[in-house]
Order: C-alpha cells, then structure tokens, then sequence
C-alpha cells in the first residue's frame, strides 16, 4: 500500500524522515521531542515541559492529517531517567483522561542530552467517506 508523506506547513524535520506519515486510514507519528520548528529545546530540564511539547505537537500534527489523539491506538514512550516515568505520566493522563492507548515505556539515550522524552504514536483515523 503506498503511503503519503504528512508535513505541516511550517514544520521542520532535522533529519531525513517525515514527521508523518499515512497509509490507508493508519497514521504512523514520528518520534517527536521537544524541539521548537527553529530546532530550539523547550522545556530545558523540565519533563513536564517537555511532555506536554511533545503531547500538543503530536496533537496538532493529528489534526493536520484529519485527527485527533482519541484516534491514538499505540504509543511509544522513551525517558531519558526512569525518575521522570511519574512526572510524564501526569502530564500524559491530561491528554489521555480516558480510554488511553496502549503503550510501552522505555529507558533510552535519546538523540541529545537535553532531551528528556520522546514519544511514537500510530492512530487509526476516521474514514473520511464516513
């Protein structure tokens, strides 16, 4: 099945990969961190911060391909320091208050030392002949 590339007008990847991509009605969300459009951290040393950037980032790139995060089946959670897994996890029940989507957490060196979280979704999309 081909799929089609999703870039937001605007956004910005810093290496050669789609920030999305969608195939059929399946949206496969890149790992996304807290990093501005300029490159630029948000957030530093705050994993709340840092949370909720990635969270409203992999939100409104949901809306942009006709979503939204309760259409998030599967996500991907990697710390930087299990110490923050509670923190994240506060600030992930705002976005998910109910029904969240199945998901795993791991520890992993992320791509830059400042960074202390990065998240992976897959979501199922609405039909849109529906």
């Amino acid at each position: 099945m081909p799929y089609e590339a999703i870039v937001p007008p605007g956004s910005r990847s810093f290496a050669p990969y789609s920030p999305a991509t969608k195939a059929g009605n399946v949206l496969y969300v890149s790992g996304t961190v807290a990093l501005d459009k300029d490159g630029k951290l948000v957030g530093a040393g705050d994993i709340k911060a840092q949370t909720r950037f990635v969270l409203e980032s992999i939100s409104s790139l949901l809306e942009h391909a006709g979503g939204s995060l309760q259409d998030v089946a599967f996500a991907q959670v990697f710390l930087k320091d299990v110490k923050d897994f509670k923190a994240m996890n506060q600030v992930y029940r705002e976005f998910f208050p109910s029904n969240p989507p199945a998901r795993y957490c791991i520890r992993a060196d992320l791509v830059a030392p400042e960074l202390l979280v990065e998240i992976v979704a897959t979501a199922h999309l609405p039909d849109a002949r529906a």
